[in-house]
C-alpha cells in the first residue's frame, strides 16, 4: 500500500482554504475528465479518479482533520490496520468464508486506493446534493457476519440460544474518526475500528440447514452520523452427528437386527429425534434394505411438516455357534439346496 499526497494531487497547500480546494478540484477535474481526453483515456480515467479521491479527503473537514493528523505516523495505523485485515481473513478461512466481520470492509470497497479504504472508508459519508455539492448524511452501520455452531438435535429442536461472537465495530474511543485531540487514536491506531466480543440471545428456526443465515437486526456495526446500526447475520454450521445422516429434511439411520427379524419378520425398536418408535420388519426382508418412518425427520423450515426418516436395517449374522446351532443351519442349508 502506497502514501496518497491529496494536497499534491490538487496541486494545493496545506494551508489552503476550503474554498481553494473545491476550486482546484473543479479546475482539474474538467481537465482530466475521460470525456474531455478521448486519445488519452486510460490516464485520465485514473487521474480523474485519483482527483476525486483527493477532493473525498480534503473537502471533508472530518476526512482532512485525520489526513492531516496522520502524518510520518501513517506507517504505523497501516501496520495495524493490516493486522486487523489479516485477522478478518483468517477467521473468513477458518469459517468456511465467514470472518465475524462487515463483509463491506478492506480494501477496494469504495472503487478509490487501498491508503483512502484503509483510514477514510468510514468517516463523514456524504451524499452529492449537485454536479459539486456535498452534504453528510446520516449513514447505516455495516451489516456484520459470523457463524454459530449446532448441533443436529439444537437445528432439530430450535429455539433461543446463547452464544458470544467476535465482531469488528466502531472505535468507541474516537467514534470511528481514528483521532482523538488531534493525534492518532491510542485505542484503533487509527483505523477507526476495534474487535469486540459479544454474548448475544438469538432464536434458531426449527429445521434450519446447514450454510442458512439467522439475522439478528441491529447487533452490526454502529452507524455513522446517527444513523441506525446494522445486523449481524450468524451463518449456520451444523456439526456432523454420531448417529444420523442429514440430507435436506430427511434422515437417515443404520439399525442393526438379526438375521431372524429379517427371515421370519419381527417388531423394532428404531431411534428418531422424539425417541424410539416401533417398526415392523416384514418377513424374508434383505439386508441392506431401507424403510421410511414417514414425518420422523427434520422439521421444514418454511411450509411446515417434517421429513421422512430412512432406516437402513443390517442384518447381523451368529457368532460362536453351538453344535446344535452349527446342526440346524447345515439341515436348513440342505433343505434350501433340495428346494432348488
Amino acid at each position: 500500500m502506497n502514501y496518497k499526497d491529496y494536497y499534491a494531487i490538487l496541486g494545493v497547500p496545506k494551508t489552503a482554504a476550503e474554498k481553494d480546494i473545491k476550486s482546484a478540484y473543479r479546475k482539474l477535474a474538467r481537465k482530466w475528465h475521460p470525456d474531455q481526453n478521448p486519445n488519452n483515456q486510460h490516464e485520465a480515467e485514473e487521474k480523474f479518479k485519483d482527483i476525486q479521491e483527493a477532493y473525498e479527503v480534503l473537502g471533508d473537514a472530518e476526512k482532512r482533520r485525520k489526513y492531516d493528523v496522520l502524518g510520518s505516523d501513517w506507517q504505523n495505523a497501516a501496520r495495524e490496520a493490516d493486522r486487523q485485515r489479516s485477522y478478518r481473513q483468517t477467521a473468513a478461512d477458518d469459517f468456511g468464508g465467514f470472518s465475524g466481520f462487515g463483509n463491506n470492509a478492506g480494501a477496494g470497497a469504495s472503487g478509490f486506493s487501498d491508503f483512502f479504504d484503509m483510514f477514510f472508508s468510514g468517516i463523514g459519508r456524504r451524499t452529492a446534493t449537485g454536479p459539486t455539492g456535498f452534504t453528510s448524511v446520516p449513514q447505516r452501520g455495516e451489516d456484520l457476519e459470523s457463524t454459530i455452531e449446532l448441533s443436529l438435535r439444537d437445528a432439530f429442536e430450535g429455539g433461543a440460544k446463547s452464544l458470544t461472537v467476535e465482531v469488528e465495530d466502531l472505535c468507541p474511543l474516537c467514534g470511528g474518526t481514528g483521532t482523538v485531540d488531534n493525534r492518532i487514536c491510542p485505542r484503533c491506531h487509527g483505523t477507526g475500528r476495534v474487535r469486540e466480543k459479544k454474548k448475544l440471545e438469538v432464536t434458531i428456526p426449527r429445521g434450519v440447514r446447514e450454510g442458512q443465515r439467522v439475522r439478528l437486526a441491529g447487533q452490526g456495526m454502529s452507524g455513522v452520523g446517527g444513523g441506525p446500526r446494522g445486523d449481524l447475520l450468524l451463518a449456520v454450521h451444523i456439526t456432523p452427528d454420531p448417529q444420523y445422516e442429514r440430507r435436506g429434511d430427511d434422515l437417515y439411520v443404520d439399525l442393526p437386527v438379526s438375521i431372524y427379524d429379517l427371515v421370519l419378520g419381527a417388531q423394532v425398536r428404531v431411534p428418531t429425534m422424539t425417541g424410539d418408535v416401533t417398526m415392523t420388519v416384514p418377513a424374508g426382508t434383505q439386508n441392506n434394505k431401507t424403510l421410511r418412518l414417514t414425518g420422523k425427520g427434520m422439521p421444514r423450515v418454511r411450509g411446515g411438516g417434517s421429513g421422512d426418516e430412512y432406516v437402513r436395517l443390517i442384518g447381523q449374522l451368529p457368532t460362536e455357534l453351538s453344535s446344535r446351532e452349527h446342526e440346524l443351519f447345515s439341515e436348513l442349508a440342505g433343505l434350501r439346496d433340495r428346494a432348488s
